[in-house]
């Protein structure tokens, strides 16, 4: 099996189904299409819940094969921890939710609040910054379990609670009352989101990036889990080469099934499928336009080298 680190707590991204008790999200589906492509079975996975502190360590550890779960990378993760980050599969920035009574439209409004946070991140580390930078006071009220932090804030504990967009957007429709609550108009950090494996498995390292490559240019391709059997007759050579209909992509260099990139597409659909199972209009999980994470082609910044 593959053993991959998840989030429990965050809809969108790794959460437990309420209704088969299963884990569901968009992490969990990229670690579901890397099984569908070394064992061809993307049930073939244990998934461990991680929370924002003991999920470098289990990877170090190398107690999982692949970290997936809203991480960011950052420059002095790659550097010191010991593993390498694979390509970026969900652009984000950190915000702030706030109650809307409050009144809070700007930074400079929380001078002196409460602001409920997951310690051990780099939402932790960019909430300091901001506020230092701006000469703003303010007490971090810390939990390292995410859905402590939201339950706190709920309650009342806290004026404010911060961390990427997509997070808050998800966990606000799971508070007591959603309307209550705003996401201000502020982006306080980059946070491209993206899996890591142990540095030194350079191989492995290649095919959970190639997984990731082939989910993109899938959707760029158009196929989709509805016709991928239809597409192995088309004309176009990238599509057949992605299919593994012609050439030997992903067999000699990687030692993958000749036709691992149906057996993904199959399993777990395209990116955009992905995104749109969880996050897309008619989401398991909320409605959070594309934005970034549109293709390139689209005006986004998803992006694949092309597979030859």
């Amino acid at each position: 099996v593959l053993n991959c680190g998840v989030n429990a707590n965050v809809p969108g991204f790794g959460y437990l189904d309420p209704d088969s008790n299963d884990f569901a999200g968009f992490d969990v589906d990229f670690c579901r299409a890397v099984a569908a492509a070394v064992l061809d079975d993307a049930d073939a996975v244990e998934f461990r819940a991680t929370t924002g502190t003991d999920r470098f360590p289990v990877l170090q550890s190398g107690e999982i094969d692949v970290l997936i779960r809203n991480t960011t990378w950052t420059i002095s993760r790659d550097t010191s921890l010991g593993f390498n980050f694979a390509p970026t599969t969900f652009y984000d920035g950190q915000g702030m939710m706030v109650r809307k009574e409050s009144g809070f439209t700007t930074l400079e409004d929380l001078d002196g609040a409460t602001v409920c946070v997951t310690t051990g991140t780099t939402t932790e580390k960019n909430l300091s910054d901001n506020f230092r930078q701006r000469g703003l006071a303010y007490e971090a009220v810390t939990f390292e379990d995410t859905s402590a932090v939201y339950a706190a804030y709920d309650e009342g504990r806290c004026d404010a609670a911060t961390s990427d967009k997509s997070q808050l957007a998800s966990v606000r429709e799971g508070l007591a009352n959603p309307a209550d609550h705003i996401i201000m108009d502020v982006t306080m950090s980059k946070e491209p989101l993206t899996p890591a494996v142990p540095t030194g498995s350079g191989k492995w390292f290649d095919v959970v990036k190639t997984v990731a490559y082939v989910l993109i240019n899938a959707e760029e391709l158009g196929i989709n889990s509805g016709n991928v059997d239809e597409m192995m007759s088309s004309d176009n050579i990238p599509t057949l080469r992605l299919l593994g209909v012609e050439g030997s992509f992903g067999q000699e260099d990687l030692g993958l099934a000749q036709d691992f990139g149906a057996n993904v597409i199959r399993a777990v659909g395209n990116y955009g499928e992905i995104y749109d199972r969880y996050m897309g209009p008619n989401g398991d999980a909320f409605d959070l336009p594309r934005g970034p994470n549109k293709l390139w082609s689209d005006g986004g910044l998803i992006y694949a080298p092309p597979l030859r």
